[in-house]
């Protein structure tokens, strides 16, 4: 964190206000020099009558401002405190984040280094990761001015990285206050606030490899294990038990990833099981609107990988699926109609995960439905049809958008042999839908859909009993 060179002045003058006028003479009617910002800091050279007489070494120009719009301190020790104070006043005022941010780098500066603990760092990392969320989020009226923000803020070494993801770039704070504060502090909500900080999902570069992201989702949850929760407010330890079920679940498909292709002798994925663990640890009773949409996506991803979990095949009768490794990494399946069948037909190959533990056949036999996952919270349902000329597979996606989150399960069959039950949950443009509906075998098109499964009769009767025990959809 570079902070020394711009607040090297003996006397300095922090700007508190957008727009301040930079001018030639000390009168409202000079030359224009320049425009500054919030948060710039000048060094004071004069003053003379109600204006400072100031120097920009960012931009390098000299001029006056109005002694009103900044704030003066000379860096001493005896200022360290009321520095402090300042920023903790601001640290929960949005638009004074560059402002907030040049006072923290001031009360660095100017306080004995035996007496900085964590929390201006915590300020810093708060003021930092909200100006990097009100930047990218930003109207056309307002890029301009929180542009120079962020300019700004990064003139006291505070580091932002832009995330391209889905045709939108958003703005992130890089996280090291925050890591400080996890070295520093002993302070139990310190500790939270900032794990949550530098975990989040939507910082994270979607073109990493595959490895670099697992590397990236192990270190995420050996910074939330590290989190001691036994004391935190109970609205807070639903955010870590939210977020510890995100990355766990995103840890169960890295290891089913690299795990060799086989049905037989299934080994439980113990990532996908501390998903679980922590999804069910959230008290949905003490969960605060602010913290819905994360419990619904830690539900969504948790429920992509929940089949990693369970060790056994379900009973499927006379059909039998198997599985081998293909090249450069794909799964390829084949399917025969009796367990003592000498060849089975080959099917399909996935560079996608093959959860064999979720194969479930209908009662004639001529239908099958099979999970796959082919990315990190999204899974797909296949569905196996035997006719004249044999075994066909067609896939049922969560949604017709392209892959953002969800899962699509098999959750039960209908007599009748035309129709299946099925639960989805989806994130689409930012909004989480669940739903449970009736599908149609011949053409895999909705016919019936409800929000509860109480609300549609015939999902209601039919559903099968092993997906109602274990599915996150009801929960």
């Amino acid at each position: 964190m570079l902070l020394s060179s711009t607040l090297a002045a003996a006397a300095l003058a922090i700007v508190a206000q957008d727009q301040v006028v930079l001018r030639a003479a000390p009168r409202d009617s000079a030359q224009q020099q320049t425009i500054l910002s919030q948060g710039d800091s000048l060094e004071v050279r004069g003053e003379k009558m109600d204006f400072l007489q100031v120097y920009d070494h960012r931009r390098e120009r000299s001029g006056y401002v109005r002694t009103s719009q900044v704030r003066q301190t000379t860096l001493s020790a005896s200022e360290a405190p009321e520095l402090l104070a300042v920023a903790r006043f601001v640290r929960d005022t949005p638009g004074t984040e560059a402002m907030g941010i040049a006072f923290v780098a001031a009360y660095l500066k100017a306080a004995p280094a035996t007496a900085i603990d964590a929390e201006p760092f915590d300020i810093l990392g708060t003021l930092a990761d909200r100006l990097a969320r009100r930047a990218s989020g930003a109207s056309k009226a307002q890029e301009a001015l929180l542009s120079t923000q962020v300019d700004t803020a990064r003139q006291y070494g505070i580091g932002f990285i832009d995330i391209e993801r889905d045709g939108r770039v958003r703005l992130c704070y890089e996280g090291e206050a925050f890591r400080r504060v996890l070295a520093l502090s002993k302070q139990d909500v310190q500790r939270a606030h900032a794990a949550l900080a530098i975990t989040r999902s939507d910082c994270i570069d979607p073109t990493l490899l595959p490895s670099k992201r697992q590397a990236v989702d192990q270190w995420r949850a050996e910074v939330l294990d590290r989190v001691d929760i036994s004391k935190l407010p109970e609205y807070l330890k639903n955010r870590i038990h939210a977020r510890r079920a995100s990355v766990w679940a995103s840890l169960a498909f890295h290891e089913a990833k690299q795990s060799t292709a086989t049905v037989d002798g299934i080994a439980t994925n113990a990532a996908a099981q501390r998903a679980l663990d922590a999804l069910a640890s959230v008290n949905k009773a003490e969960l605060s609107e602010d913290d819905q949409s994360a419990y619904a996506e830690a539900a969504i991803r948790t429920g992509a990988v929940r089949w990693g979990a369970q060790t056994g095949m379900r009973p499927v009768g006379r059909l039998t699926l198997r599985a081998a490794a293909g090249e450069n990494g794909q799964t390829c399946l084949s399917v025969a109609a009796t367990p003592a069948a000498a060849s089975a037909q080959p099917l399909r190959c996935t560079y996608g995960v093959v959860w064999p533990q979720s194969l479930s056949v209908n009662p004639a036999g001529n239908i099958a439905a099979l999970a796959v996952q082919p990315l990190d919270g999204w899974r797909e349902m296949w569905v196996l049809r035997r006719n004249e000329a044999g075994w066909t597979v067609d896939v049922l996606p969560p949604s017709g958008n392209a892959p953002d989150l969800g899962y699509v399960e098999f959750a039960g069959w209908v007599p009748g042999g035309t129709q299946m039950l099925v639960a989805r949950e989806v994130r689409q443009d930012g909004r989480m839908r669940r739903s449970f509906e009736t599908v149609r075998l011949d053409s895999l098109l909705t016919d019936k859909k409800a929000e509860e499964p109480s609300s549609l009769s015939t999902f209601y009767r039919w559903q099968d009993a092993q997906w109602k025990k274990l599915t996150v959809s009801l929960r």
